[in-house]
């Protein structure tokens, strides 16, 4: 049965590019913006408080943080720190949520960030002003710490950040191929090299900060520790009949193994290099996280993927493509347990899975795992995947003994004395 369409949790003023969960708290962070043209259309970050109402997932606008002129383009999170890629430039920003004034008290922040509270909205609205312990609405405070450039392309545009596990690098990727790290929080640049000729698409740290795994335009997906080259991937090798360029790597990420500890997979997204009219599929492969050896590819359909993200645990994957479609695959074996044809307009800029953390459970509600996706068309939507029904192990052998049985007995009666 195919799954119902998404629920619509949230509606910007603005095209949406990326999207972000709090892994502690019931918060998701969505940015995007129309950029510096002067078409009205306003840039910002956008604070989501999440809780489940009536047996749904809702969210109600908690704060927008106005970017003037800079539309965030690419974001990620640590703790409530947010590096926002915006322009060339990768901008440090601080958030904290406080419970508001008692009634008729003075507000105290003349900064004039405070967006408009809106009513609370179901599936399809446009959020709300999220209610504290005393059923005032919260307040969040955004604290800019720094700037720093990031790209030095005549395109000026950074592409890809992401903050290490413990939080004390940040990695920043853009269209001059150049990949920089940043100590974290003093935000003194450690290494800058040219990783690629041409754009990074993707970065990922792995766990112990040793090695980085860069996914250029240039049809390279490589494998780095400091500047030094350990590798570069060949997904195709064992594929024949893919020439080298047909392809190139569109994003990798890490990902933990379930149910073993310190075992880790990195995967990539081969997406093909030019249109046709027929368009070939795309791939999914999975790698050793240590050899960097080629474990599983798979087909994952003809849609064009534009971004990747993995669940905690490391047991789902989930995709968003240009057409606007939503597929969620199970990281195991790359299979597609859930898809829904453009359940965006346009192309779906952000993918990412509600946390495993203790709020992130209530958040999911029965449910195996929530995924939020964002897109130009300025939505922010909801697909859930249900409890995959499984029967226990003593089930399963007192199945298998009465099947024996039942055959057993079968034999016997179509063949006399078989026994």
């Amino acid at each position: 049965m195919a799954p119902r369409r998404p629920a619509e949790l949230y509606r910007a003023p603005f095209p949406l590019y990326t999207v972000r969960l709090h892994p502690r708290r019931p918060l998701a962070i969505t940015a995007g913006g129309g950029g510096a043209a002067k078409t009205g259309i306003r840039n910002g970050v956008h604070f989501l408080q999440l809780e489940q109402i009536g047996g749904q997932l809702s969210a109600s606008l908690l704060h927008c943080h106005d970017t003037e002129t800079r539309a965030t383009m690419t974001m990620a999170l640590a703790g409530d720190v947010i590096a926002a890629g915006q322009d060339n430039s990768c901008h440090i920003l601080r958030f904290s949520l406080q419970e508001p004034e008692a009634p008729g008290a003075a507000g105290k922040d003349g900064s004039g960030d405070k967006g408009p509270r809106r009513r609370r909205g179901g599936s399809g609205g446009g959020g709300g002003g999220a209610q504290g312990a005393q059923g005032r609405p919260r307040e969040v405070r955004v604290e800019s710490l720094q700037r720093v450039r990031t790209d030095f392309s005549p395109d000026a545009l950074q592409k890809a950040v992401r903050f290490s596990a413990d939080g004390a690098l940040l990695a920043t990727g853009g269209a001059d191929g150049f990949l920089r790290l940043w100590e974290f929080p003093s935000m003194k640049k450690t290494l800058e090299f040219r990783a690629h000729d041409g754009e990074i698409e993707d970065i990922a740290l792995g766990p112990d900060n040793k090695q980085v795994v860069t996914a250029g335009r240039d049809f390279q997906c490589c494998v780095w520790q400091r500047d030094q080259l350990v590798t570069g991937l060949r997904w195709h090798e064992n594929l024949p009949g893919i020439p080298d360029k047909a392809y190139r790597y569109q994003a990798c990420r890490f990902g933990a193994v379930e149910g073993s500890a310190g075992a880790l997979r990195l995967y990539t997204v081969q997406v093909p290099h030019k249109r046709e009219r027929r368009p070939p599929p795309c791939y999914l492969t999975k790698w050793d996280g240590k050899s960097f050896l080629p474990l599983l590819t798979r087909p994952c359909g003809s849609e064009v993927v534009s971004c990747l993200s993995i669940s905690d645990s490391g047991t789902f994957l989930g995709l968003g493509t240009v057409t606007g479609s939503v597929a969620i695959h199970i990281a195991f074996s790359l299979q597609r347990l859930y898809y829904v044809k453009e359940a965006h307009g346009i192309v779906v800029t952000d993918v990412a899975f509600v946390p495993e953390s203790r709020p992130g459970r209530e958040l999911l509600g029965g449910h195996e795992a929530a995924l939020l996706s964002v897109a130009v068309d300025s939505r922010c939507k909801l697909h859930l995947l249900p409890t995959r029904r499984s029967l226990p192990v003593w089930l399963l052998l007192l199945l298998c003994a009465g099947l024996i049985v039942v055959t057993i007995l079968l034999l016997q009666l179509a063949f006399p004395g078989f026994l």
